[in-house]
C-alpha cells in the first residue's frame, strides 16, 4: 500500500517559500512554473497570467492540462518534446506541487501532489474567508431588479428576474464590490390607470380586508377586468362598422383611462387618492411576496418621482449638440452612424418617453450613491432600448456611461405556452411558490425524510426545498437563454436539481453530527502518516480549489448559472466519493479525521455556493 508522509512543518515552509496564500489556487504556482520553463527551455517569454490550463479529461491521469500547440512554432520542436521538457522542469521546480506528469500528443497532464491537497484543505478550503475575493476593491455597484408594475401581482417571469438580480448581487459582493440592490417601481402610466378605472366602475368599495385577497391580487383582478371590457367595446365598434385599429383607439373605457392619466398628471385629488390607495394595497402584497421568496432591496425608486427628471438631461444634450430639436418641438438623437436609428427623447408636447426617464434615473442613481457601475436586470425584449441608452450616456460624456450593463435574460415559458398578464393567463408567483412547497411536502413525506421532525421543523423544510427547487431551476440556465419551466422536474431529489444538492448537504451534515458524537478530531497532528488519497477525494478537492475562480467567472459574466452548475458538479462528485469510500469504518484514525474535515469543506462550499443563489440548505432531512 502506498503511503504519503505529510510533514506539516515542511509544507508550511513550502507555503511561505512560494507565498502561497490560504486562498490561492495551486494552479497559479503551476502557471508561474510553466512560464519559467518556457523561458529557460525554449527562450519563450510569456506571463503566468497568459498561461492557459484546463481540467484534465477524466480518461487521463492528471489534475490540470497544459496545451502546448500554441508554442510549437517558437519552440521549433515536436509537441511531445515541449510537453516532456516543461513537465520535467515543473517537477523539479515545484516538487511539492507536481507529483508526476504525462504527455499525450500535445497535452501535458500534470498530477498534483496529494500533500498539497491536504495542506490546501486545512489552510484554505475550511477558512471562513475562502472564496471571498477582493477584485471589486469596495467599488460601489448598483443592481436594479424586480421593477414591477403596480397593476398586477408578480408572476413567473418576475421570479426569474428577482432571483437573477438577488443572486448576481450576492456574487458581486463575494467579488469584493459594495452592492446596492435597487428596485425601480413602475407605479404610474396608462396601465396603472386601467386597473384604477376598472375598479372605479365596478369595485363597489371592496378592499383586501373585505375580500381576503392580497392587495396585488385584488388590483390585478381589475387589470384583467379592464381588458375584458375593452375587448367587448372594440367588438361592438367593429360590429358597428368601425375599423379594428380605430376601434382599439376609440373604445370608451380606454378614453376614460387616458383622461384619468391626464387628471393624475394634473394632481386631481380624487384620482391621486385612489392611486395612492390602490398602490398601497399592491405594495403590501409585493412585500409579502418578497419576504416569502427571500429577496431584499436596499433602495426603492418610484417612476412617479423620476419620470420628469430626464427633461434636464435633454436640455443638457441640446446645449451640447447631442440632441436636435425638430420643427414640431420634438427632440431626437441621430444614432445612424452607430448602426442604429433616430431616437425620440422628448415628445413635441414636452412629455417624456421611457428613454427620457431612464436618462434621468441613471443620473439620480449616480448622484445618490456615486456608482460608476450599474447593472439593469431586464428581459431581452429591451435589448435595443439599453443599447440606445448606453450610446446616449456616452455621447453626453457621463462618468458612469461605460459602467452601465444590461443583464439581459430570456423569457420563461410553460408547457402550456406564453403568459399574458392582461388576459389573466400568467402563472402567479404566489400560487407557484405555494404549489412548489406543497409538492416538496408530498415528495418529502413519500420518502420519509421528516421522521423525528416537529411540525415547525417540517414546515420549514418543505419551504426550503420548494423554494430551493424553484430558484435553482430558474438559475441553472444561462440567463441569456429562453427557458421552459417544468415544476415536476424541478422538485426531483435526483438529477440536476436544487433538492439533490440540498439533500447532499443534509447527508454531509448528518456525517458531521455523527463524527462529533464519536469525538473524532478533524485536525491532523504534525508528522502524521495517512493513506494515499482516494482518486475521488482528489477529484473533489480539485473542484473545491476552483470555487474562487468560479465566483470570479460568475461575477465577470453576470451569470449565476456558473455557480449553480459548479455546485451541482461538486455535489455529484462528492456522492461518487460517498458511494465508494468508507468514512467511519476506516481503520486509519488520521485518515478518518481527514475525511471528516474533507466532508466539512464540501458542506461549506455547497452552503456558501447555494447562498450566492439565494438558496438555503437544510442541516437535516
Amino acid at each position: 500500500m502506498d503511503f504519503l508522509l505529510i510533514n506539516t512543518q515542511k509544507i508550511s515552509i513550502f507555503v511561505l517559500q512560494y507565498n502561497l496564500k490560504p486562498f490561492m489556487n495551486p494552479e497559479f504556482l503551476l502557471k508561474e512554473s510553466i512560464a519559467k520553463g518556457l523561458l529557460q527551455e525554449f527562450s519563450i517569454t510569456v506571463s503566468a497570467e497568459d498561461i492557459l490550463l484546463e481540467p484534465t479529461r477524466k480518461d487521463f491521469e492528471g489534475s490540470l492540462t497544459f496545451v502546448v500547440f500554441p508554442y510549437i512554432k517558437q519552440a521549433k520542436v515536436a509537441p511531445e518534446q515541449i510537453g516532456a521538457r516543461i513537465g520535467a522542469f515543473c517537477a523539479a521546480d515545484i516538487p511539492a506541487v507536481v507529483a508526476s506528469f504525462n504527455v499525450v500528443k500535445g497535452f501535458l497532464n500534470v498530477v498534483f501532489n496529494d500533500a498539497l491537497w491536504v495542506e490546501q484543505l486545512y489552510a484554505s478550503f475550511l477558512r471562513p474567508d475562502y472564496a471571498q475575493l477582493q477584485d471589486g476593491k469596495g467599488e460601489k455597484v448598483m443592481v436594479e431588479y424586480s421593477s414591477p408594475n403596480t397593476n398586477k401581482p408578480l408572476h413567473l417571469g418576475h421570479l426569474r428576474n428577482n432571483f437573477l438580480g438577488y443572486s448576481i448581487s450576492q456574487i458581486l459582493k463575494a467579488n469584493g464590490f459594495d452592492v446596492i440592490k435597487a428596485n425601480l417601481v413602475n407605479d404610474r402610466g396608462i396601465h396603472i390607470c386601467k386597473s384604477m378605472i376598472a375598479y372605479q366602475k365596478s369595485g363597489l368599495g371592496e378592499t383586501p380586508v373585505s375580500t381576503g385577497m392580497k392587495g396585488d391580487h385584488l388590483v390585478g383582478k381589475y387589470y384583467v377586468a379592464f381588458d375584458k371590457q375593452l375587448k367587448k367595446e372594440v367588438e361592438a365598434l367593429v360590429a358597428a362598422g368601425v375599423e379594428e385599429d380605430k376601434a382599439k383607439k376609440e373604445a370608451p373605457i380606454l378614453k376614460e383611462a387616458q383622461a384619468m392619466l391626464l387628471k393624475w398628471e394634473q394632481g386631481d385629488k380624487e384620482v391621486y387618492d385612489l392611486w395612492k390607495t390602490m398602490n398601497g394595497w399592491v405594495y403590501d402584497g409585493f412585500n409579502a411576496s418578497y419576504k416569502k421568496i427571500g429577496v431584499t432591496f436596499d433602495h426603492f425608486y418610484y417612476e412617479s418621482n423620476t419620470y420628469l427628471l430626464g427633461k434636464d438631461i435633454v436640455e443638457e444634450g441640446l446645449a451640447k449638440g447631442v440632441f436636435n430639436k425638430r420643427a414640431d418641438g420634438s427632440v431626437w438623437i441621430d444614432l445612424t452612424a452607430e448602426g442604429l436609428d433616430e431616437k425620440l427623447v422628448l415628445r413635441s408636447d414636452g412629455t417624456s418617453v421611457y428613454i427620457t426617464q431612464d436618462l434621468g434615473t441613471a443620473e439620480l442613481k449616480y448622484k445618490d450613491f456615486g456608482c460608476k457601475r450599474s447593472v439593469y436586470v431586464v428581459g431581452n425584449e429591451q435589448d435595443y432600448h439599453f443599447i440606445v441608452l448606453i450610446h446616449i450616456l456616452k455621447k453626453l460624456g457621463k462618468p458612469y456611461a461605460n459602467g452601465v450593463y444590461h443583464m439581459s435574460y430570456g423569457m420563461v415559458d410553460l408547457p402550456s405556452g406564453k403568459m399574458k398578464s392582461r388576459e389573466g393567463t400568467v402563472v402567479d408567483a404566489d400560487d407557484l411558490v405555494d404549489e412548489m412547497i406543497a409538492t416538496a411536502k408530498e415528495r418529502t413525506l413519500e420518502q420519509g425524510k421528516t421522521d423525528g421532525f416537529s411540525e415547525e421543523q417540517a414546515t420549514h423544510l418543505y419551504e426550503t426545498l420548494g423554494l430551493g427547487a424553484l430558484k435553482y431551476f430558474l438559475l441553472k440556465v444561462d440567463p441569456k437563454k429562453r427557458m421552459m419551466f417544468n415544476p415536476e422536474e424541478s422538485i426531483d431529489f435526483q438529477g440536476h436539481t436544487g433538492p439533490f444538492i440540498q439533500y447532499t448537504h443534509a447527508r454531509i451534515s448528518a456525517i458531521l453530527r455523527k463524527a462529533a458524537e464519536l469525538g473524532i478530531n478533524e485536525q491532523l497532528p504534525a508528522g502524521h502518516v495517512i493513506n494515499k488519497l482516494h482518486p475521488f477525494e482528489v477529484s473533489v478537492l480539485e473542484m473545491l480549489s476552483r470555487f474562487p475562480e468560479k465566483i470570479r467567472e460568475a461575477g465577470n459574466d453576470y451569470s449565476p448559472s456558473t455557480i449553480a452548475n459548479y455546485i451541482f458538479d461538486v455535489a455529484k462528485e462528492y456522492n461518487r466519493f460517498y458511494a465508494e469510500v468508507s468514512i467511519f469504518q476506516e481503520p486509519d484514525e488520521q485518515l478518518k479525521s481527514f475525511r471528516i474535515a474533507f466532508c466539512r469543506a464540501v458542506a461549506k462550499t455547497i452552503k456558501d455556493g447555494m447562498l450566492l443563489l439565494g438558496i438555503e440548505v437544510p442541516e437535516k432531512m
